[in-house]
């Protein structure tokens, strides 16, 4: 008969504190969209995620640490969705990349980057951060769009289309720019099928 060794409370508790840490992140984000960064305080987004301020500093003992995660954790997981997206088409392609600058973590990420632009402590992170998702974005449009990198021009041509993408999630942050969006994501799906062949 082999030892059998008592149940801790290890293993419920570093669950507990996964939780914890993910509804602080998810919080976050949500406060940053939609409170800015001057709104969201520890306190708010640790109300919000129905957590004490105390805990909340424990995973995160700066502001800057927890708002700059909240980015990071979000962006981590909409390039996950992405990466698991079935081949569609370029247009389905095209439509689920600007979408990445139309939601709720492109709307944080832009409230994250105006602070950085005044706040010089944050401002190293978010470049860092930034730099960091920027790249993965690339790559994974260059592996969704089927693009051959090795052609003169088409890294410039898939950048171009993120940083079209960004600012279709720009104009999207005062109106609802829908309508005309879908127009320009069905085009560029059509320049770069030209573009990438």
């Amino acid at each position: 008969m082999g030892v059998v060794t008592p149940p801790t409370d290890r293993t419920p508790k570093q669950d507990r504190s996964r939780a914890t840490r993910r509804r602080l992140l998810e919080a976050a984000v949500a406060c940053l969209a939609e409170h800015g960064w001057a709104g969201s305080t520890v306190s708010v987004v640790a109300e919000r995620a129905g957590v004490s301020r105390g805990a909340a500093q424990h995973h995160f003992p700066t502001r800057e640490d927890l708002f700059t995660a909240a980015v990071e954790y979000v962006a981590e997981e909409r390039s996950a969705a992405l990466r698991a997206l079935p081949v569609q088409g370029r247009t389905a392609v095209v439509a689920a990349l600007v979408d990445l600058y139309t939601g709720p973590l492109f709307r944080a990420a832009l409230q994250l980057w105006a602070a950085a632009s005044n706040e010089e402590q944050l401002r190293p992170r978010v470049t860092e951060l930034e730099a960091r998702v920027g790249r993965e974005t690339h790559r994974i449009a260059v592996e969704l769009l089927a693009a051959d990198e090795s052609r003169p021009g088409v890294r410039e041509t898939v950048q171009g289309f993120l940083d079209m993408a960004r600012g279709l999630g720009l104009a999207n942050v005062l109106t609802d720019d829908t309508a005309r969006r879908r127009r320009v994501v069905t085009q560029w799906a059509l320049l770069l099928d030209e573009a990438l062949g």
